[in-house]
């Protein structure tokens, strides 16, 4: 968690330094540049990737628990086999669609050939998935955060010279630069522990079918809530205005980015381990418990913080103009805690390779999202938002709970269902304190939710 968390600050800082590289050097065409080209190269890496990031962590994983190096050997070489099939397919199919994609994007061809040297950077971005989708399998977590370290801060490093020198036509360049450093770090820090085999391409048609098939729902699954965010913004933009929509944005990336930082980092370590006893019914018991306490002993303290700190964090990061989220992010936070313990269950379906359950309950996660949405901006206004966030996750726990006990017959201890009471309990007292001005008494609670915290981290470390 703090070897993948401060890889992920890192990240963000660049990120802030690139953008701000760009908007002093190049100014506003050159931040909408890089926002039209990355959003397509999203969508066009999310369409052709197929999952494999994810979904080929789960094999991965099995094959470094059956402790057969041969096996082993075999399944590394299939996803790189199908990393580079899956990239030149996008590369084609973006350089097929270049014509199409400047019409769309920028309504004429003038940019034509920024989208044919965008599909080098498709192609490097399969690849760097596949080769991070084994390291973090094979439980290699100090090279995947390595490579990921230094990918991002050797394109930073080239990008710079490219921005100054050659502003507005260094978006693309320095897109491409990005992604070619990303995967020559992660090339460089590959899995060398096993030897090169030959696979043919029936055996990587048949071996590779598995995690092919899960990525293919992922990512349909993926789609269903990039969709549901895509309608709600859409209905709130008509019935409220793009200041309404921007206001939403701005609560809801204060709620989910920032400390969605702490469910990526745990999930790098957590889902490889589940999809290595997945056939357990004992030990996932005891994984998912055991992660359950982890995630409630970190969220409880921050969320918190984040609610007794919110008007501060806001200012910082916006203006005062943006104080009418602050409800908003009162409530996300608590709804942080519900997405927490659905989150930590949910990984079962992945770890299991459950596609189908996994789209099944991510559409219906999506479509009760929209209408909660709905129904509480109506009656609430921005608030209502908030109150539609933890609603949306108390929801989408239910279900989680329901496949988790009746379909896969598992449970959880008694200490894990502690851990998160505890911790819903501290985050909606301290949203219930600061919305009513008391906050010498949420500032002691913050105090005890450290204090409980630092107990239950002596705790464990001795366990």
């Amino acid at each position: 968690m703090g070897i993948f968390g401060g890889v992920q600050v890192m990240g963000i800082v660049c990120s802030i330094v690139r953008t701000k590289l760009v908007a002093l050097w190049i100014g506003s065409l050159g931040v909408g540049l890089f926002g039209l080209f990355n959003n397509a190269l999203d969508m066009l890496n999310t369409a052709t990737n197929l999952g494999i990031r994810s979904s080929s962590v789960r094999d991965v994983s099995q094959a470094a628990e059956s402790r057969d190096r041969s096996f082993m050997a075999r399944i590394i070489a299939v996803v790189r086999r199908w990393s580079l099939w899956l990239g030149l397919g996008g590369a084609l199919l973006t350089l097929a669609l270049a014509p199409l994609l400047s019409q769309v994007t920028f309504g004429d061809d003038t940019h034509i050939w920024g989208f044919v040297a965008l599909s080098v950077a498709v192609l490097f971005m399969a690849l760097t998935s596949g080769e991070q989708a084994i390291l973090q399998g094979s439980q290699m977590l100090k090279r995947l955060a390595s490579s990921t370290l230094w990918g991002t801060l050797c394109g930073l490093a080239i990008s710079i010279p490219m921005f100054y020198w050659l502003r507005e036509r260094s978006v693309v360049p320095s897109i491409v630069a990005y992604a070619a450093c990303n995967v020559l770090a992660v090339w460089i820090l590959r899995n060398k522990e096993y030897p090169t085999v030959s696979v043919t391409r029936r055996e990587t048609v048949t071996m590779g079918a598995g995690f092919v098939r899960l990525g293919i729902y992922m990512t349909l699954g993926n789609f269903a809530s990039i969709l549901a965010a895509y309608v709600f913004n859409a209905w709130l933009n008509h019935q409220g205005g793009t200041s309404e929509v921007g206001f939403y944005q701005a609560g809801y990336t204060l709620v989910n980015k920032y400390t969605g930082l702490l469910f990526t980092a745990l999930g790098m370590e957590y889902y490889p381990r589940l999809a290595r006893v997945a056939e357990s019914r004992k030990r996932m018991r005891v994984f998912v418990s055991q992660e359950v306490n982890v995630a409630m002993m970190v969220l409880a303290p921050i969320a918190v913080l984040f609610i007794l700190f919110r008007e501060q964090i806001v200012w910082l990061l916006y203006t005062s103009e943006f104080y009418v989220i602050l409800s908003y992010v009162a409530w996300g936070m608590v709804g942080m805690v519900l997405r927490a313990l659905s989150w930590c269950m949910a990984f079962v379906i992945l770890a299991r390779g459950d596609g189908k359950i996994y789209v099944f309950t991510e559409v219906l996660s999506a479509i009760a999202t929209v209408v909660l949405n709905i129904v509480c901006y109506l009656q609430w206004g921005l608030t209502g938002l908030g109150v539609a966030f933890l609603l949306s996750y108390a929801f989408y726990a239910a279900v989680i709970a329901v496949v988790y006990v009746w379909h896969y017959r598992l449970t959880m201890s008694v200490g894990s269902l502690m851990s998160t009471l505890w911790a819903l309990v501290a985050t909606v007292g301290a949203m219930m304190l600061v919305e009513h001005q008391c906050q010498v008494w949420a500032l002691l609670l913050a105090v005890v939710t450290v204090a409980v915290m630092l107990w239950q981290a002596r705790a464990l470390w001795r366990r």
